[in-house]
């Protein structure tokens, strides 16, 4: 019904109406309580089960037009939902009602000798606008977060996931029809003409606090380029993987591996592998070994190829490539100097990962890389909100104001003063 009423409405009436619905719908949302956000979070989950079906077929559809198109094998994997997907998505938003409420919280607290008290207390952002590509479950993950975090938020799918993200878009209505709170705190851009984007980006008339997109290179880089309102984002993923020659062997291999192959396609996926020359006979082959095994294409610096003559030689471009895809580049480095050298020359500053038995050389890779996570003997795939315990993310930051890393609840707050007195009078 909505996308009929949107089909006769010119695109900037459209996203300026529903900027106001979201500017209104965040009032009461703010000072909800945490029993009505819970509650609506469980009757969301609830009806996500219950329209396992409906969504399904809906994403039948979108997989379906994606069959017919160019789109790279890693969004189609991103867009793809079954039965299992579908049961996180509502696992995700039952992990988030648990969590605490981050809304009234207080940060930290002080008397002043004049006998002022000041609270620096959390409170919600106000409206959030998402805007991503493929991703369905995105829909469910942003819906759910903002909520908790007491925000409004218009949620921006791209046109590939419009049927899937209208299905579980309508589960989430459902959930805050139940706990009694506005419908039009989680709203969804009806329409897939691009205009929308660049409405959402110009802030809605002063609606939107906060963009967050979630996509590819390009979709990043617009609206990096083109907010005029704040931003959480990363452009892209390019992970590293360093192995010291004080790894456990058989550790580094499983790591290597589940880093690069359990998901190819989501930006937590190690793209360079870097093997410490202390380690090149002992490590470089066998784990080279275990990712071709595992059907990954190697692309190797000069040295490596000497070594390995089975990969492929790798280009310049190859040190600074997401390939979001079964590939993987490796280089030999001269120990943890050279991994922190090339780390901080190529990274993105997303998720780094040492794999190391020598404290030194950890305390090394955790000072000097200034990456949003760094892992030690761990896969870079654990880079996500809800491995962090956050119940899901609404993304990863990579920048340095406010929010960086996963965004979960409490990155989706900012603060306030709350200062009591007595009759205080400045001298």
């Amino acid at each position: 019904m909505l996308d009929e009423v949107a089909s006769k409405m010119d695109v900037a009436d459209l996203m300026a109406t529903m900027g106001a619905k979201a500017r209104d719908a965040s009032a009461p949302l703010a000072i909800a309580t945490s029993r009505q956000k819970n509650a609506a979070l469980v009757a969301m989950a609830d009806a996500i089960i219950a329209g396992t079906d409906k969504i399904l077929k809906a994403n039948a559809i979108d997989m379906e037009n994606a069959a017919g198109s160019d789109m790279a094998a890693s969004f189609v994997d991103r867009l793809r939902l079954d039965a299992d997907r579908i049961e996180s998505m509502a696992e995700g938003m039952r992990a988030i009602a648990t969590l605490k409420d981050p809304v009234g919280d207080v940060i930290a607290g002080w008397t002043r000798p004049n006998g002022l008290q000041i609270e620096r207390v959390r409170t919600p952002l106000g409206v959030i606008g998402v805007i991503y590509e493929s991703r369905p479950n995105v829909t469910a993950d942003a819906g759910a977060l903002c909520l908790k975090a007491g925000n409004a938020v218009i949620l921006r799918g791209g046109s590939d996931s419009h049927n899937s993200s209208g299905a579980i878009h309508d589960c989430l209505v459902e959930g805050l029809k139940a706990a009694g709170l506005p419908e039009d705190a989680i709203q969804r851009v009806p329409v897939t003409d691009r205009q929308a984007v660049g409405e959402m980006l110009k802030g809605l008339g002063g609606a939107i606090d906060v963009i967050v997109p979630r996509g590819g290179k390009s979709l990043v880089e617009r609206v990096q380029s083109e907010a005029r309102v704040p931003v959480f984002a990363h452009l892209e993923g390019l992970c590293h993987v360093y192995v010291d020659a004080s790894a456990d062997l058989e550790m580094a291999k499983a790591i290597a591996v589940n880093a690069k192959m359990r998901r190819t396609g989501i930006c937590g996926a190690a793209e360079t592998l870097l093997v410490d020359t202390g380690a090149a006979g002992s490590h470089l082959a066998p784990l080279l070994d275990a990712l071709t095994a595992a059907g990954c294409e190697i692309r190797a610096s000069e040295d490596v190829k000497a070594l390995y003559p089975k990969a492929v030689a790798a280009s310049e471009a190859d040190w600074s490539t997401e390939y979001l895809d079964a590939i993987i580049s490796v280089a030999l480095v001269n120990g943890i100097g050279g991994a922190v050298d090339h780390i901080n020359r190529y990274s993105s500053n997303h998720t780094e990962a040492v794999i190391a038995e020598d404290p030194a050389v950890v305390e090394r890779f955790m000072n000097e890389i200034d990456s949003a996570i760094l892992l030690h003997n761990a896969s870079t795939q654990f880079a996500d909100g809800g491995e962090f315990g956050m119940g899901a993310e609404i993304g990863i930051a990579t920048g340095k104001m406010h929010a960086r890393g996963p965004v979960g609840v409490e990155q989706l707050t900012s603060f306030k003063y709350r200062v009591r007195g007595s009759g205080q009078v400045r001298p």
